[in-house]
């Protein structure tokens, strides 16, 4: 009998639980198995009773930031750190579990999504940031959901990258520090943010062009 592939062993998901493991700064070695293309959502976990909460907090958030009159509001710059913040707590809990599904790799990263496209809606709409970058970003995240709807119906696997990794993480500062009336640091991080974040789209672009060519012809 043939080996499975090196991806669909469970050593291969299951290596010791270091520090750097543990917050995602070692993200070496191939994905669980249980996150990969083809296998069930499983989405009774604790990871995705997290996503879900950070999910369900984005109306609230909404509504708060659009009732403050001129987008700067403390009360919902404390809740959109925290459902920011919160996109470790999901990370941390399956890594100390073993609860990773299918579910949580696909949805997880649309909430990061939701939740950018949220704050920037608020800035966009009382003019705190430049409207035309937050049009180019907004324009990027629908780029990247047409992108990953594109990869899964012919099977892609679009790895996370660095430059997404980091990008994101300036990219929902911008509206955090706007509505905390920090303009300097609102500005930095959305400048900071669409540099990093373009060059994520590209590198997607990229990987997804170099998997489809290494595809055997029919």
């Amino acid at each position: 009998m043939a080996d499975a592939p090196l991806s669909e062993r469970p050593e291969a998901a299951r290596r010791p639980l270091t520090f750097r493991r543990l917050f995602g700064l070692d993200r070496s070695g191939p994905p669980p198995p249980e996150t990969l293309a083809g296998r069930p959502l499983n989405p009774w976990t604790i990871p995705n009773a997290i996503v879900a909460a950070r999910l369900a907090g984005i109306p609230v958030f909404l509504a708060i930031a659009f009732s403050s009159g001129d987008g700067t509001s403390l009360a919902a710059a404390w809740l959109y750190l925290a459902l920011a913040l919160s996109d470790y707590a999901d990370g941390i809990a399956a890594r100390v579990t073993g609860q990773y599904s299918r579910l949580g790799a696909i949805v997880d990263p649309l909430v990061d999504r939701f939740l950018v496209v949220s704050g920037l809606a608020v800035c966009f709409y009382f003019d705190t940031l430049p409207r035309w970058a937050i049009v180019i970003l907004m324009a990027r995240e629908l780029f990247m959901l047409a992108l990953a709807r594109f990869g899964m119906k012919r099977g892609l696997e679009l790895r996370i990258n660095w430059f997404g990794r980091i990008g994101i993480w300036w990219t929902l500062a911008a509206p955090g520090w706007a509505l905390a009336d920090v303009r300097f640091l609102a500005l930095l991080g959305l400048y900071v943010g669409l540099v990093l974040t373009l060059a994520s789209t590209a590198q997607y672009v990229r990987d997804g062009v170099v998997q489809l060519r290494e595809r055997p012809s029919s």
